[in-house]
């Protein structure tokens, strides 16, 4: 089997389609793959750690407002177009994967157009503008939550969960005694801002940090690189505070996810993929910095079953953070919620979407 695969830009999109390569890899050891993504785009550093074949084409994203900009975008896309059929004639795939990001709209729209099968991922309850373009020209659309359903074509839309769920279930756990010095029998809460951090989640912490208690619970806290230096300043000054580990980042999330209590972060379509498939608490607070609010959509699935805590970042604060933390550890709230978030996995994603790639490459 042949698989083209692109998506790029964030690990949302990224991720998704390396866990569906190490899927097919795991049932087909003599699949072939070719990875198209941007030079610019995180998929440049991620892919080719995993042994992947990568290309680049220049392309970037519209703008939502009338501009210029868009002017060069068009002229960019179709270059891309070009460029990506090019490689697709040169590859041949017997399929094509699609996971969203910009990079994906020339990919997918040249594999369409030569004629192969074409399956689209979408990771979130509202999908972006690329896979709402993709839509009309794909063999099939795939979907994480029930909701985006109502933005695709019903006689192409096929739920299958998040692939990455299927990564994460059977990850090893950490050993967080040796790997960051935390104690053996108190819950440790997770808490992570993405990448590049997240502000409010960081200052709703810090905030909260004189009044939590070393009794309860334990923090990896996760900062980012950028606020990493004041974050780490602030708690080594802090005389009154709870047991805390910080680190900028870590590699091993998966890992790291499967050994933790709790987790509070944004409402990233992976991110909740992966602490569902697991059955962890969480407290989120969306981005509201995202298309369409698309994070609030994501999270309040998971609130509506009683999954998580979801938090607005105008309404976040420290206090709302005590309260939470209260609620998981001192009233016994996390059992429950454990149950609520394992109910909705969708651990067998990576199969599913398997199986819908197999279908379209039938109908060639």
């Amino acid at each position: 089997m042949k698989v083209l695969v692109t998506g790029g830009g964030t690990g949302g999109h990224i991720y998704p389609a390396i866990a569906m390569i190490k899927a097919i890899r795991e049932e087909d050891p003599s699949a072939s793959f070719l990875y198209v993504g941007t030079e610019n785009g995180l998929e440049n550093e991620i892919v080719p750690k995993y042994d992947i074949p990568f290309e680049a084409i220049e392309i970037s994203g519209f703008k939502r407002k009338l501009s210029f900009e868009n002017v060069k975008t068009v002229r960019r896309f179709l270059k891309g177009a070009s460029r990506a059929k090019q490689l697709i004639r040169a590859f041949k795939p017997d399929v094509a994967l699609g996971t969203g990001g910009y990079v994906a709209g020339p990919v997918m729209y040249a594999a369409a157009r030569l004629g192969v099968p074409t399956v689209i991922h979408e990771q979130n309850s509202i999908p972006g503008l690329t896979n709402k373009f993709l839509s009309r020209y794909a063999t099939n659309v795939a979907i994480s939550f029930q909701e985006a359903s109502d933005y695709f074509p019903q006689n192409k839309t096929v739920f299958t969960g998040n692939p990455r769920a299927s990564e994460v279930v059977n990850a090893e756990k950490t050993n967080l005694e040796t790997e960051f010095g935390l104690k053996k029998n108190l819950p440790v809460v997770l808490i992570v801002g993405g990448s590049r951090g997240a502000k409010p989640i960081h200052d709703a912490f810090l905030e909260a940090l004189p009044q939590l208690s070393d009794n309860h619970c334990q923090y990896l806290y996760i900062t980012g690189s950028v606020h990493y230096d004041k974050v780490k300043t602030s708690i080594a000054n802090e005389k009154k505070r709870a047991r805390v580990v910080v680190r900028p980042f870590i590699h091993n999330m998966p890992n790291v996810l499967a050994s933790v209590d709790a987790v509070v972060s944004r409402a990233g379509a992976t991110t909740l993929a992966e602490i569902t498939a697991l059955g962890i608490p969480s407290i989120l607070i969306p981005s509201p910095y995202v298309t369409k609010n698309h994070q609030e959509m994501n999270a309040r699935a998971l609130e509506d079953v009683g999954a998580a805590f979801v938090h607005k970042e105008t309404d976040w604060s420290g206090d709302k953070l005590e309260a939470d933390l209260e609620l998981l550890f001192q009233k016994g709230k996390a059992a429950e919620m454990q149950t609520a978030a394992a109910s909705i996995a969708v651990s067998d994603a990576a199969g599913r979407l398997l199986d819908v790639m197999k279908a379209a490459a039938k109908k060639q």
